[in-house]
């Protein structure tokens, strides 16, 4: 006798396990996957998002099984032809890969997405000019909520740390005797501990005396000593910044700033720029590389060691 087939859960029975199974439901298994790896909440949240966007160029109610390269292809030519930024399509298709490269691991799927050709584009950054406003001391009769904003600005720029990972650092986790402060949550879950400049550290030692508070409350927290919500981090920072007559408002274009200046403003190398950005890979560090190519050349001269010699050699002669 037949037994009669039902739906649980809004998902399709199927004689052969995973076959019947949508995009978007494999798509749905694979962030629980990523939960349970740890990955940050951001980042699924970014996942559930970017699914949401693809999904206006890609049916992710068909079957898995049925995914071809010629969907892919199709998704990708439909962002281009939609208007969608380079970074904004790369970034797609980097979570789809990443995405289809676990399908292929879990024996969901046997496909690769196609290939984009890299196309770097200059990343915007603040100006020196915006820097000087942005970094005035403000006035001792200030508000908390301003100083504050002036403190992790500062420390933006002292890091090139993401946002989510200065609203969670605590108090604890500030050793100004080290001068150095570890990031207990970022983006690929693992700690990191990085240095601070003394300009840094002299600035946090008088602002840990006006904020106080207990060692596992949040370092930089609204005027009740609360965690700032994500909304709440980046309002005030918009605001400070229009307050100064920045119309930039992007704090994680403070990241891209750090990134720049170091390569290009101090000679910073790669291999160090990846550990003090928290980059999982070399690969994503040398983006910045790239597109600072023209300006690390423009520079070079201040950091060839061939110059350096020379400067000291005329140095040795006068003296």
């Amino acid at each position: 006798m037949m037994k009669k087939c039902s739906l649980i859960m809004g998902r399709k029975i199927t004689m052969n396990g995973h076959i019947g199974q949508s995009v978007a439901e494999v798509y749905q298994d694979f962030i629980l996957a990523k939960t349970a790896e740890g990955v940050s909440d951001i980042t699924i949240r970014n996942y559930h998002q970017h699914l949401h966007n693809i999904s206006k160029y890609l049916d992710i109610e068909q079957p898995i099984a049925a995914l071809s390269k010629r969907d892919l292809e199709s998704m990708v030519c439909g962002m281009r032809a939609a208007g969608l930024a380079h970074n904004s399509i790369s970034t797609y298709v980097r979570v789809f890969r990443t995405f289809l490269n676990w399908c292929q691991r879990e024996g969901r799927a046997d496909l690769t997405i196609p290939n984009m050709k890299d196309k770097e584009t200059v990343k915007e950054t603040y100006t020196d000019e915006e820097l000087s406003l942005l970094l005035e001391k403000p006035k001792s009769d200030c508000s908390f909520a301003e100083y504050r904003n002036w403190v992790i600005i500062n420390f933006l720029l002292n890091s090139g740390c993401r946002a989510a990972t200065v609203r969670n650092i605590q108090n604890r986790d500030v050793d100004l005797g080290a001068r150095q402060i570890v990031y207990r949550h970022t983006k690929n879950g693992k700690v990191q501990v990085v240095p601070l400049c003394s300009k840094m550290v002299s600035i946090l030692r008088e602002y840990m005396t006006i904020r106080k508070g207990e060692p596992e409350e949040y370092l930089f927290c609204n005027q009740y000593g609360e965690m700032l919500s994500e909304n709440a981090l980046r309002l005030a920072i918009a605001h400070y910044n229009r307050s100064r007559g920045v119309e930039k408002t992007s704090i994680h274009l403070f990241r891209h700033t750090f990134a720049r200046k170091y390569l290009v403003d101090c000679g910073g190398d790669a291999f160090m720029l990846q550990k003090l950005l928290g980059h999982s890979t070399l690969a994503m560090t040398k983006h910045y590389c790239a597109i600072y190519d023209a300006d690390i050349s423009k520079n070079f001269d201040r950091f060839s060691p061939l110059t350096q010699l020379q400067q000291t050699k005329s140095k040795l002669r006068r003296a």
